[in-house]
Parts: C-alpha cells; structure tokens; sequence
C-alpha cells in the first residue's frame, strides 16, 4: 500500500512490529525489530506483544525499540480446554461461557491493538516509509495498516500455520463473484487468487468483517468499496512482502506460492534473548567461572544431561508438540 503522502513535517519515518502468541512466535519477530532499529536508525520502531512477554522490553530498549504490551494471554489455558472437552450439559454452559469469554478478550484485544498503532501514528500523514509488520497471528495489523494508509509486511519462522478450508474457494465465489474475478483478473505484482489461498483468506472471515465496519469504519469486506461493495477496480494494491524466517535448503518454495514470498534464512536470537535465568546468562559470557559450566547451580543438572553424557546416551531431539509422535513414528524405520 502506498502512505498517504510523502509529507509528515520531517517526521521519522515509523515502523511497528506486532506479533501475537507464545515465544516461539514472538521472540523472532522481536529479534527481527531490534535488528532493524539498530540497522536504520532514522525509524521511530515500536513492537506490540501480550505483556506476558515482557522481559522482551529490556532488550528491545537496548536497541530503541517501544515496547507496547496488550493484555490479552498468548495462549488459552489448558485447563478451561479440559474443562469443555466433555459432552456433559454442565460442559454445555461452560463453552458457552467460555465462547463469551474469549469474544470479550479478543473485543478487548483488538481496542488495545488500535489504540497503541493510533498512539504511533496518530492523526500524522503517513509517509512512504511507514510500515507495520506482522506475524500470522497479528492479523489485526492488516486491517489497521489499511486504515492509517501503511504499508503491511508479514514476517513469519516458519510456514503459514493455517490453511483454507476445502470449500473456501467456492464458497467465495458464489458470495462475491466480482471480488474473485478482481482478484483472478490481477495484474502481476498485485494481489492476485494466489495470495488469496496462501494466507491471506483468512482475512475475509466474518469476524473480522464485523469489526473493521463497526470499529475501524472500513469496508467490512477487504478490496471492496464500503458503500457499494463492489471490487476496486480502479485500486491494485500491491501483493504484500512475505518473509519467511527458514532456508530454502530446508523449506522448498514450490512456483504456487505468491512471488512475494521469499525464504530468507534462519532467524536466531542474540544469545542474551536465549536465557530466562540472569545467572545463566552471567556465566555464558564467562565459561572459565567458577560454577565450571555455562549453566548456573540451579540449571546445572540440564547441562549435564545435554553434555556431559556419553554419545551414545545423549538426547538427539527435544519435542515441545505434538510433533514429536511423528518423528518417533519416522526413528523405527532406522
């Protein structure tokens, strides 16, 4: 998207990083944030999370970057799941009271997200080097990039984690027959089907819809003008950069994906970022201390474990998901 002009009264050109969900999710794009302020210092940077990540807030003050917290959870606890995983009518009005919970925190989730990009931007004409960047969880800032006329650019470690369902497509195009054939009709370069299908369907459902029209006073239906709800035609948005944080050598990028899509390498944290524990991180910038190891008294026995045994009993993997079923299910074939 182009910024609104290239004005701004000399201002600094600003650059918001929002990224939602558990560390494995947030932390790269934090990383990411700090690398760029450091890199371009003539941004004003500033990076919106859930204030449960709030130790991310020294190390992005040390490379002067804002750190913006919402108060919405990462994550929803395990035991509100467990607690409406049966079929009981007791789990009936638990869901229920649990499905007005959680549209209470995502009502209140998405008030703060405008209030802190408001807070960036204000009533200031954007200029061209705006932008906000977002991971695949912090859709919000799609929407709002569009309403303060920004760029919008998706930073992701890993493959977009959610897909179309199967009847999206026709679903779709019997809603908005126009709106698929604008989009099927693209020029290159532009937004075009195949973004659609590779992530960007997901900003179509009717969630969202509702909040851009009652809050945001945009369309309720992206690409489409708000009194009429036919495409614009007259308006070819550019097809949004997408930058995915692992190797090509690893990852293939087939010829479907979007040609915005770029695999750009692992994204690894500064080392100081990859220690929970004060003491732990002292003594990694001084192997020679007297503890003998990089980990502190209280985390010694992990360095063991993962050190000090011998080859043939030392771990090869550590599985934090479900993930890890598979790949036992894959060692019985060796």
């Amino acid at each position: 998207m182009a910024g609104r002009g290239d004005g701004g009264g000399g201002r600094r050109p600003r650059a918001v990083f929002m990224a939602f969900g558990t560390q494995g999710d947030v932390f790269p794009i934090a990383a990411l944030a700090a690398a760029f302020a450091l890199e371009q210092e003539e941004y004003a940077v500033a990076f919106i999370t859930h204030s449960a990540h709030r130790r991310l807030s020294s190390h992005l003050a040390a490379s002067n970057v804002r750190y913006m917290p919402v108060s919405s959870p990462p994550v929803l606890a395990a035991e509100q799941v467990e607690n409406i995983s049966c079929g009981s009518v007791q789990s009936n009005e638990e869901h229920e009271s649990f499905s007005l919970r959680k549209k209470a925190i995502q009502m209140e989730h998405r008030k703060e997200c405008l209030s802190s990009v408001e807070e960036v931007f204000g009533n200031d004409a954007s200029i061209n080097g705006d932008f906000i960047a977002i991971n695949f969880f912090a859709l919000e800032g799609w929407h709002l990039a569009e309403l303060f006329q920004v760029k919008c650019i998706v930073a992701a470690p890993y493959f977009v984690p959610y897909s179309a369902p199967s009847t999206f497509e026709r679903q779709f195009k019997h809603a908005f027959p126009q709106l698929y054939k604008y989009f099927q009709e693209a020029p290159a370069n532009t937004v075009c089907w195949t973004d659609i299908m590779h992530w960007m369907w997901a900003l179509f459902m009717e969630s969202w819809g509702s909040w851009r029209d009652n809050c945001l006073n945009l369309s309720p239906i992206p690409f489409t003008d708000p009194v009429t709800n036919l495409p614009l035609w007259h308006v070819r948005e550019e097809s949004p950069l997408l930058l995915y944080g692992f190797s090509k050598e690893i990852v293939e990028c087939p010829g479907y994906w979007p040609s915005s899509a770029h695999a750009c390498g692992f994204w690894f944290l500064p080392m100081a970022w990859q220690f929970s524990c004060d003491k732990c991180m002292e003594l990694s910038r001084n192997i020679s201390s007297s503890f003998g190891g990089v980990l502190c008294a209280n985390h010694s026995s992990l360095e063991n474990f993962l050190t000090v045994n011998s080859y043939s009993s030392r771990p090869i993997f550590v599985g934090l998901s479900s993930i890890v079923w598979a790949f036992l299910e894959i060692l019985k074939h060796f």
